[in-house]
């Protein structure tokens, strides 16, 4: 396997991952558990969003493949996990394609290794913030026909983006250069306006140099004129829960138990453009 090492700075923390620590796995380094343990320890219920983000990943671009969308492009994917973009596209639809967009070093190692599995999938190298970049990447015009719906997938991404980087425009970007029928998922923070959502803002301010819990209204509003489809915005644990017996279904139905105030600590939605 390539060298997941090159390129890395051992001394820094990277946000994908502090983020696997928290999902259970085993590709960080000391710094990235350091991180980590600040979350479990002073702030328990961050592993709880880490695992609600992710199940609700699944859930959309399962829905997405179901739909019919049989193309898709991960930004800022993060290191592999079970179930991958790829895994869960092609067992809803065989033949699906993906491309994963990152620009960390250890992401990219693994990801190569890993994600790119045969020829409908690829791992690209880019920067979130630079679009024309990714959009002309030889694997992304090997893979992803742009006069074809595509599936645009913005997980747990945009709330590392500040807002003088404009991730509204980065989106908005990308709705204008697919056609209609083309999905758009986005699970972001959300601030709950408490000590919790400022502490948490703070740590990865204080870490990474960047971070924003953004609300309702600001989440909302990252999707522009798109379409958002049913239920809308609502935190991950809620989004579309799996209609098999157990704790998300249960809390979609009558009598639901009250969420944590960490598990309202990320929402997600689905958009189409028309």
């Amino acid at each position: 396997m390539a060298d997941s090492t090159a390129g890395v700075d051992p001394s820094k923390p990277s946000i994908a991952r502090v983020y696997d620590y928290l999902l259970g796995g085993r590709d960080n380094h000391a710094v990235d558990r350091e991180v980590g343990d600040y979350f479990i320890r002073d702030l328990p219920g961050s592993v709880a969003i880490a695992f609600a983000n992710r199940r609700a990943l699944i859930r959309a671009v399962g829905g997405m493949a179901d739909d019919g969308i049989r193309q898709f492009v991960d930004m800022g994917s993060g290191l592999p996990t079970t179930d991958n973009v790829h895994q869960v596209a092609q067992r809803h639809s065989p033949g699906a394609r993906v491309v994963y967009v990152d620009d960390d070093p250890v992401v990219l190692a693994h990801g190569r290794a890993l994600l790119a599995v045969d020829d409908r999938t690829a791992m690209v190298e880019a920067d979130l913030r630079e679009p024309e970049a990714i959009r002309d990447h030889p694997d992304v015009v090997r893979l992803i026909d742009f006069e074809e719906p595509v599936g645009l997938v913005f997980s747990a991404v945009l709330h590392h983006l500040d807002d003088d980087e404009r991730p509204a425009d980065l989106v908005r970007w990308w709705a204008d250069r697919v056609p209609p029928g083309s999905r758009v998922y986005i699970s972001h923070f959300r601030s709950g306006g408490n000590e919790e959502t400022r502490l948490a803002q703070q740590k990865l301010q204080d870490t990474f140099g960047r971070g924003r819990w953004r609300t309702d209204e600001e989440i909302t509003d990252l999707f522009g004129g798109l379409e958002l489809l049913e239920p809308g915005l609502v935190n991950c644990p809620l989004w579309r829960p799996d209609p098999a017996p157990g704790e998300e279904a249960a809390r979609a139905g009558a009598g639901a138990r009250e969420l944590t105030v960490w598990e309202r600590m990320i929402s997600c939605a689905l958009s189409r453009k028309p």
